[in-house]
């Protein structure tokens, strides 16, 4: 269970999608004008990661890595098909985005219009990809550990749209200078955000 916890706390702080890893950047600047939209779209990044890691650690564990089909037959046990990762870790995020999509245009239309087309780009954001690739290069031994690991990067990656974009309504009531209001404030902002995320990297867990 504390190996649990270790693994939620650090993908959220220490080893943040955004902050560590620059992951995401895209949408993450994009959505995070205010606070309504970058709640939506954080949740539904924690919900595809939640959902795709764990999916993609047992593809991985049972059918990707080298010898994993042994469970088949001992014939299969030289077979090594991790050079479709790429291919299968999309395929699985690209169908849990599309269902996340569709359930947003049906229930909150509101959000799925001020979203426009950052929704369906979660298929190709770098930190729902991140996510599996990292989940596989640290060889998680457990389902367990892959989920809590999907769940805290998700979180992580909410806490940090959320946080910007509460500090850009904030901004866009204050005197800042003309040359660097939009994305110039912005940027700077960032990059305090991320120095303070650096003072997590000094918990030893």
């Amino acid at each position: 269970m504390q190996e649990l916890v270790n693994i939620f706390i650090k993908s959220i702080f220490i080893e943040n999608m955004v902050f560590a890893y620059f992951l995401g950047m895209c949408s993450y600047l994009a959505v995070s004008k205010n606070i309504k939209t970058s709640v939506g779209l954080g949740l539904a990044v924690v919900f595809v990661l939640g959902v795709t890691l764990p999916i993609n650690y047992l593809l991985d564990k049972y059918i990707l890595s080298s010898g994993a089909l042994a469970w088949l037959s001992p014939s299969y046990a030289s077979l090594d098909l991790s050079f479709l990762s790429f291919i299968i870790f999309i395929a699985v995020i690209a169908s849990v985005t599309q269902i996340v999509e569709m359930v947003v245009e049906k229930y909150t239309p509101g959000l799925y219009s001020s979203l426009g087309i950052f929704l369906p780009l979660i298929a190709v954001n770098c930190a729902i990809l991140g996510g599996s690739l990292f989940m596989q290069e640290r060889a998680y031994e457990t389902l367990a550990q892959a989920t809590v690991y999907g769940v805290g990067s998700g979180v992580g990656w909410f806490l940090a749209i959320v946080s910007l974009a509460a500090i850009r309504e904030k901004l866009s009531y204050s005197n800042v200078p003309a040359p660097l209001r939009g994305l110039g404030i912005t940027f700077i902002v960032v990059g305090l955000m991320g120095i303070a995320f650096m003072s997590f990297m000094g918990i030893k867990l």
